[in-house]
Formats: C-alpha cells, structure tokens, sequence
C-alpha cells in the first residue's frame, strides 16, 4: 500500500491529498489517514512544503465533512433507516449516534471521529440532526485542524516507521475519545448539581 500511495501523490501531488482526505472525511473506507501520513514523509524528504500539504488536507477534510453533513440534512433519518444494511449500519450504531448526539453536540462533533462504529457517521448524523451549519462548521475545524496536524507530525518525525505509530494511534485513540468523553459528561453533571444548589440557597 505504501508503493500505491506514495506512486499517487507523486503523480497528484497535492491534488491527489485533496482527494484522499476528501473520500476520508465522507467515512468511506479510503486510506486517507495513511496518506497523510505519507505525505509527513514526503515533506521531511524534502519533497513538499508543510504549510501547502497542512492547507490541502484541512481543505479536503473539510469538504468531505461538509459533503456529508448536507447529505444527512438532505436526505435525513429515514434514508439512512431504509439503507441500514447497504451502509452496514445497525439501528442499535445509528441510535448511540443519536444518543450521544443529543447529549453533547460539540463533543459529539469532535471526539465522535475517535469512537469505532460512530466515526464515520460523525458528519452525517450532525446534518440528520439539523444542527446550525456554522456550528458544526466551527466544531469540525477544531478536530480537523488537530488531526492533519498530528499525522503530518507522524509522517515527519518517524518517518518509514509510521505503521508502527499508525497502528498505535488507531489502536489508543478511541480510548482517549472515549476517556474525554465521559470527562466532559461528568464535568456537565457536576456544573448542573452545583447550580441546582446554588439557587436552593
């Protein structure tokens, strides 16, 4: 894979970035993360420079999450309802999406990418939900910043050995998802006991 990969961006270029992290953020099963990771290499090589790969790959991300966020406002529930074996979506995945949605949709937003089963519904369930497109805009922009940051550092810092770090991302970040999601809920509950006894005084 490493072959095709680096064979595609030689003869895309930043084009071909574009792409990939594009077909990424839509949750499509795509490499896209390799390849970003690859393109890290490259710019340690010499070859690009981090500042056009950082631009393109927040740029593509986010045009694929928005492409999906539209498609889930567009086409909404019912869709994804009627299409549930197709998409290999249960409704037990769809309605934890939905749950967790509604409790916290910043947290939804930026740490759903994290969890397994839920992350490549992330953009298509907040466009289901109708949430405010500039909120969901702001929200996927902070994690879209983070994660081009992060494996672009990957890429340049250890190099040919990446799949060893990949592998160890994949495996502890929807750990550290999960981990920061039940801090936030816990921090939520606790804000709302103490205002509930502040205006008991």
């Amino acid at each position: 894979m490493f072959d095709l990969i680096i064979d595609f961006l030689s003869r895309l270029g930043l084009g071909g970035l574009l792409a990939g992290v594009y077909v990424e953020a839509m949750g499509l099963p795509f490499p896209g993360g390799i390849m970003v990771i690859i393109t890290g290499i490259l710019i340690e090589q010499g070859k690009l420079d981090f500042p056009s790969a950082f631009a393109i790959t927040f740029s593509g991300y986010s045009a694929g999450a928005i492409t999906a966020y539209i498609i889930g406002k567009r086409l909404g529930q019912p869709f994804f309802v009627r299409c549930s074996k197709l998409l290999k979506l249960s409704p037990e995945r769809f309605k934890k999406a939905q749950t967790w949605l509604d409790r916290s949709a910043p947290v939804f937003i930026i740490f759903g990418r994290f969890i397994p089963g839920v992350s490549n519904l992330t953009p298509y369930m907040a466009g289901v939900s109708r949430i405010r497109f500039w909120y969901f805009l702001f929200y996927n922009s902070l994690f879209t910043a983070g994660w081009g940051f992060l494996y672009l550092m990957v890429g340049m810092f250890f190099g040919y050995n990446y799949q060893i770090v990949a592998r160890y991302l994949n495996s502890k970040l929807p750990l550290v998802g999960l981990a920061m999601l039940l801090l936030y809920f816990v921090y939520s509950y606790a804000r709302k006991q103490l205002k509930n006894k502040v205006k008991n005084l």
